[in-house]
């Protein structure tokens, strides 16, 4: 008896195939899929990794490359206003990703916009006075770097604090928060790379992450001129104001 049950344990026993390979588990999400991560990435928050997402990404970086764009205008702004733009949502806990969406909102301009939009922030007069700043009858605080900065990150976070993401809370900074929220409704989606959305709003992420691309590393898209930005305590004053 004993000889029949240990033939049967070694005819059991499994040997493993010498020289078999395993298949490493694929990652789904692109901020942990290449080696140039950071390229690709929004807040901190992953992508997700298909053929669509990687196509509007490309076509978002080609349309700001200079080859298309041909200057350092948005590069030497940069400069300037990062540095006052960044301790700023750094206090109110907003990721520095962030410090981009003036460049695609404004291009880092302070013009009125068809709607009346302003400053680097693009705020719409109502919008602008819900968050403390003053406009009309002579002042337009939507002008003043920190002030404006200050209101859009008050802004931002309460859009993080509805929707839970940052990358939606970007989208309904372009879209508004009632619009983003009934999308959401009607298609049973909330990962922005899955839903349809209007066409500004729907290239508006890939428009931030080509941005910050581009800021990053410049000379891998014709930038090769390009320095990258220093934080001297003379750039911490905008506005005769101190932060």
């Amino acid at each position: 008896m004993l000889a029949i049950i240990f033939k049967l344990n070694i005819c059991s026993t499994s040997v493993p195939k010498t020289g078999a390979k395993i298949s490493p588990r694929i990652s789904n999400y692109i901020a942990y899929h290449t080696d140039n991560a950071n390229d690709y990435s929004f807040a901190n928050e992953a992508i997700p990794v298909n053929n669509a997402v990687y196509r509007k990404v490309n076509n978002s970086i080609k349309r700001h490359s200079y080859k298309h764009v041909q200057s350092h205008i948005l590069q030497r702004k940069a400069d300037k206003l990062f540095p006052i733009i960044e301790p700023i949502l750094k206090l109110y806990g907003i990721p520095e990703d962030f410090k981009y969406l003036p460049l695609v909102e404004s291009g880092l301009n302070e013009g009125t916009s068809p709607k009346g939009a302003r400053g680097l922030w693009q705020f719409m007069p109502g919008t602008a006075r819900t968050y403390g700043l003053k406009v009309g009858h002579g002042v337009d605080e939507r002008l003043n770097i920190r002030k404006a900065t200050i209101a859009a990150c008050r802004y931002i976070k309460e859009l993080h604090g509805e929707f839970k993401s940052w990358t939606l809370a970007a989208a309904a900074y372009n879209n508004g928060s009632i619009k983003l929220a009934k999308a959401i409704r009607t298609q049973s989606e909330d990962n922005y790379f899955r839903m349809k959305l209007n066409r500004e709003t729907g290239s508006y992420v890939y428009n931030l992450i080509a941005m910050k691309a581009i800021i990053d590393n410049p000379e891998k898209y014709g930038y090769n001129n390009y320095y990258s930005y220093l934080q001297p305590k003379s750039l911490l004053t905008y506005n005769n104001t101190l932060l």
